[in-house]
């Protein structure tokens, strides 16, 4: 049987980890904050680190190491979901003819690189489905994209999102997304 100032420090570590190690990173808890945000809702900023959140998130829950956000590789990726929602299309495959590898070269992330990985997700919704936290959901739920947030060998990540969608969908909020995967060295 435990003595009474065993039980006493059991409750206070226990007390301890309730006010501080047991309380969510305030930081990730700003990041993901708006991850159910419709566009409009959240900048284009916001509703990018709620992607980034979620699929660390996801990460993190299988031990994987968290993915850092890039420049370039969002510069490749915002371009294609502009593109897409500007011109009508959904495709990995630009109108013009790019890949999604022409177009992470041109924004100048594999410069420099002796090896190189890279992968793309796309995703578009209206509505409710038009959320960060849809979109995640919805890429976990799908083998192929779910293999691409999960990649181990991956360190950074590319988010792009143009507040429209690549079809008409009347008034309602819509959401472009592509993310760009990386790895480099």
């Amino acid at each position: 049987m435990p003595s009474a100032s065993t039980t006493r420090t059991t409750l206070l570590a226990a007390l301890a980890c309730a006010a501080f190690a047991c309380l969510p990173n305030p930081a990730m808890a700003a990041d993901c904050a708006k991850a159910s945000a419709a566009p409009g809702e959240a900048s284009h900023k916001q509703m990018a680190r709620s992607t980034l959140c979620l699929v660390n998130a996801e990460r993190r829950q299988r031990g994987l190491k968290k993915l850092k956000l890039n420049k370039r590789l969002s510069k490749a990726a915002r371009r294609h979901a502009r593109d897409m929602a500007r011109k009508n299309y959904f495709s990995h495959t630009s109108l013009n003819g790019a890949t999604f590898v022409d177009r992470i070269r041109r924004a100048g992330y594999l410069r420099g690189a002796r090896s190189w990985k890279v992968g793309e997700n796309l995703a578009w919704g209206s509505g409710a489905l038009s959320t960060a936290r849809a979109t995640v959901r919805a890429w976990m739920r799908s083998p192929g994209h779910r293999r691409n947030i999960l990649t181990a060998q991956w360190r950074q990540m590319g988010i792009g999102i143009a507040f429209d969608a690549p079809q008409n969908v009347g008034n309602r909020p819509a959401a472009t997304y592509a993310t760009t995967f990386g790895r480099k060295r």
